[in-house]
């Protein structure tokens, strides 16, 4: 297979457009569904739900995330020269979405907006982490990190915002107000990003798309890589902690600590701000050192810190430890979506993506709904427990994994 050539393509302004263009649109996203964890007590009262109830909102959220990852994978490899319409159309998709949310008058209906945003985030992952992976291969792990450092402000900001803004406006109200954002950055996204995907040869010609006979060779080969599957399970299992974690805390500030809107979006932001400085650091490390070097540290300390929560549930000592929780909490996804292009080809990059993130998906959807079970009936202990279990079970399996120092053409 020919080699990409790095340096010449995309042309060099567009180049440079690139990782702050995508880490943009990957912090819109973010502010509008991390948003979802600081309104869901407010959800809850409207529609009248129990924990689980409450809990659906955020499975929807996953689950139709995960079902159109793989479809959504295997497309966007087909499309590959059509990436620029297909992440500006990925933030007209969430405008509509946040805006259907905005007008819900029924559960039902709240439901099929979060699941559009959903969608609409899932699909752009596919060609934005790709289009990093092919055009900065050398540095996969560090420009992975930036995409991630744009969603982490989004992670930060959009909870510390919503917290603020509930005092003045209902959560329908925002959510109308959230879709302006991504309807405007959605057609500069069609300037900006004109170039991405349209990888050429070092003869400086552009490379022919692979036939339909070889991405099918391919994907069966991809199928077939035991480390592909070992990987999709530890994202899938760090999934589950994630959205457990951000579901159980936002409930548990309101039901227990009754913590007012702002304090709670401060603190969901507090479990994100820390990882902003972490994420880069650790991507770049991971770069020097190795995927496995750091991510199985890492996991263990979420583990750790997890099972902090249970005597220091309260007061100062809860914000300090949501703080340490924070430090790898978020900066471990751009080193596991950097492991999965180590282990695939370019050719099939966005469908080996997308068969991990499909799984990864549909077993934190499930999560969701399990830990909320958990904490309905058994309380907060046993719920952080399940997720430190879950934390220590991807630590052991990430380290068995035989992965390779060397990245995928």
């Amino acid at each position: 297979m020919a080699q990409e050539n790095i340096t010449a393509n995309p042309p060099s302004a567009s180049r440079r457009l690139m990782i702050p263009g995508l880490a943009s649109g990957h912090a819109t996203f973010h502010w509008i569904i991390q948003s979802f964890a600081v309104v869901l007590p407010e959800i809850q009262m409207f529609f009248g739900l129990n924990s689980v109830g409450a809990a659906g909102v955020m499975s929807a959220r996953d689950l139709a995330a995960g079902l159109i990852a793989l479809p959504g994978g295997v497309v966007v490899d087909v499309l590959r020269r059509y990436w620029g319409f297909l992440l500006s159309g990925c933030l007209g998709l969430a405008a509509l979405g946040s805006l259907v949310m905005g007008v819900s008058p029924v559960y039902w209906l709240l439901l099929i907006g979060i699941g559009v945003v959903a969608i609409s985030h899932s699909v752009w992952h596919l060609p934005a982490s790709a289009s990093l992976s092919y055009h900065f291969a050398e540095r996969r792990g560090t420009a992975l990190s930036f995409h991630g450092v744009g969603g982490s402000v989004g992670d930060v900001v959009g909870p510390l915002a919503t917290g603020a803004l509930l005092a003045f406006l209902g959560w329908q109200g925002l959510m109308s107000i959230y879709a302006i954002a991504p309807f405007f950055f959605g057609f500069m996204a069609v300037w900006t990003f004109r170039h991405i995907g349209r990888v050429n040869t070092e003869s400086g010609t552009p490379a022919d798309p692979p036939t339909m006979e070889r991405r099918l060779k391919l994907t069966r080969q991809l199928l077939r890589n035991p480390v592909l599957w070992g990987l999709t399970f530890v994202r899938g299992l760090r999934g589950m902690c994630l959205i457990s974690l951000v579901t159980i805390l936002s409930l548990y500030f309101d039901d227990v600590l009754e913590m007012s809107e702002f304090w709670r979006g401060f603190h969901i932001s507090l479990l994100i701000v820390v990882g902003l400085v972490a994420k880069t650091g650790a991507g770049y490390l991971s770069d020097r050192w190795g995927r496995k070097q750091v991510l199985v540290p890492g996991l263990i300390w979420s583990c750790l810190v997890t099972l902090a929560l249970i005597p220091f549930s309260d007061g100062i000592s809860l914000t300090i430890t949501i703080a340490l929780l924070g430090l790898f909490l978020y900066p471990d996804q751009p080193i596991l979506t950097a492991a999965v292009f180590d282990v695939v080809g370019r050719e099939v990059a966005s469908t080996g993506l997308g068969v991990v993130a499909c799984i990864a998906f549909i077993m934190s959807a499930a999560s969701a709904l399990v830990s909320a079970a958990i904490y309905e009936t058994m309380g907060f202990t046993e719920t952080m427990y399940f997720i430190a279990a879950l934390f220590a079970l991807a630590a052991v399996v990430f380290g068995l994994l035989p992965l390779s120092r060397g990245a995928a053409e």
